[in-house]
């Protein structure tokens, strides 16, 4: 079992249960477990980065690797420019005081459940041939990056007036510039990083800034990313919000895909809107790169999540927010989005995230859950499962009548809470 490496990489509060020791032990395991070679490191734009970047990329060259620095750089340039292997300083879509450990492989998959077993059992090993061992920066990276997604997912965007918000993150310095070189009128907010600001109260956690944006500007559209860049949503020209589901339910089609792959979170209106046009559905546990494994194992190219991971793996090797933007765009053809996205009926869903003193299912949860999908029988239904991130439960409840979802929820939340305190 993981005791460090969660749903998407290591990750916790600095100072607390991400310290700068643990990363740089971190470092130095990694690099063991690849028999040396170089490391790609980018990080985010969180205060805590910079100091925790210099830990792993320490317990690199304490190992004999080469830790090759690139500074700020979007978690999908990351692994697109992985060398041996990949790192990434970054909490994602947590707030500022979190931040954590994202590691892929040269050829820029995540690593896999085991492979995470095995660098943790290194985790205390010392250093080894550290005269080996050197840190070096590269200055090229991000407009290397620029160039390839513009080149891969642009299109001609003359006439469009598209609300950008970057989370104060990995994107603040590029997105806009990106919407900008196609041609559209780009307002960009959340795009003035300080360390302290990511995610906070802007970017794809919390659509508020963004929504008042395109209401107040007459924008065609919104796009938000979270603070490392490998999440989407949007908001409609109405500045209604337009969640992972929609967006994947707008592409596939459009992209002529036989095959998307999705999680257990993803909304029942998204595989009858697939049934009809006839394109096969694989569901996955939560996790992109959960994702990830089953469109390489089934040879499909799209799949995501409802939070906003939408990956496309014709000239990727992950999901990227700022792509998937740009294939949105591209794919309304003209229409609005609003209208492209009520081709997906979406169903009720009601969420609770139970705060629990520990997060392991038991028999009793578990026998409930499945007794009660068994008798909805498809037409409603419920997922229980522990966060990757956060000592909560999440509790989704399904059902075509909004009433029927909060009642199950409240019900399966209620257990949980007597279950897992």
């Amino acid at each position: 079992m993981r005791k460090y490496f969660g749903t998407d990489g290591v990750r916790g509060v600095v100072g607390e249960d991400l310290t700068p020791e643990l990363v740089e032990r971190l470092g130095r395991a990694v690099t063991l477990w690849c028999d040396g070679g170089a490391v790609f490191i980018g990080r985010d734009t969180r205060a805590s980065g910079r100091e925790l970047e210099r830990s792993f990329a320490s317990g690199v060259a304490s190992a004999g690797g080469n830790a090759v620095l690139a500074g700020v750089l979007p978690t999908p340039a990351v692994a697109l420019l992985a060398l041996d292997l990949g790192a990434v300083i970054s909490a994602s879509h947590n707030p500022p005081e979190y931040n954590g450990v994202k590691l892929f492989g040269g050829d820029g998959r995540k690593l896999t459940d085991d492979a995470e077993e095995e660098i943790e059992v290194l985790l205390q090993s010392p250093p080894r041939d550290p005269e080996k061992g050197r840190i070096d920066n590269l200055e090229v990276a991000l407009d290397s990056y620029l160039e390839h997604v513009i080149d891969r997912f642009g299109s001609d965007l003359t006439g469009l007036r598209i609300a950008v918000d970057c989370a104060n993150g990995s994107y603040s310095a590029i997105a806009p510039k990106a919407f900008e070189r196609l041609g559209a009128e780009v307002t960009a907010i959340g795009a003035e990083p300080n360390g302290e600001n990511i995610n906070l109260g802007c970017g794809a956690t919390d659509l508020t800034l963004l929504q008042r944006t395109v209401a107040n500007g007459g924008h065609h559209l919104g796009v938000a990313f979270d603070g490392d860049g490998d999440r989407v949503l949007a908001v409609d020209e109405k500045a209604a919000p337009v969640d992972g589901d929609q967006i994947l339910a707008v592409l596939a089609p459009t992209l002529g895909v036989d095959l998307v792959a999705v999680t257990v979170m993803t909304n029942l209106g998204f595989y009858r809107l697939m049934e009809e046009h006839g394109i096969r559905v694989v569901t996955t546990p939560v996790g992109d790169r959960y994702v990830l494994e089953a469109l390489r194992r089934e040879g499909g190219v799209l799949g995501g999540e409802q939070s906003g991971h939408v990956i496309y793996l014709e000239g990727h090797v992950t999901g990227d927010g700022l792509a998937a933007a740009l294939l949105l765009c591209s794919a309304l053809g003209g229409r609005k989005l609003s209208e492209a996205a009520a081709a997906m009926q979406r169903f009720p869903q009601v969420l609770e995230n139970v705060r629990v003193s520990h997060k392991d299912l038991t028999e009793k949860l578990t026998a409930e859950v499945e007794a009660l999908n068994a008798e909805l029988a498809g037409r409603a239904r419920l997922v229980v499962r522990p966060s990757g991130t956060e000592p909560v439960v999440r509790v989704l409840a399904e059902a075509e009548d909004e009433a029927e979802a909060a009642s199950l929820c409240a019900r399966i939340a209620r257990l949980v809470r007597q279950e897992l305190g």
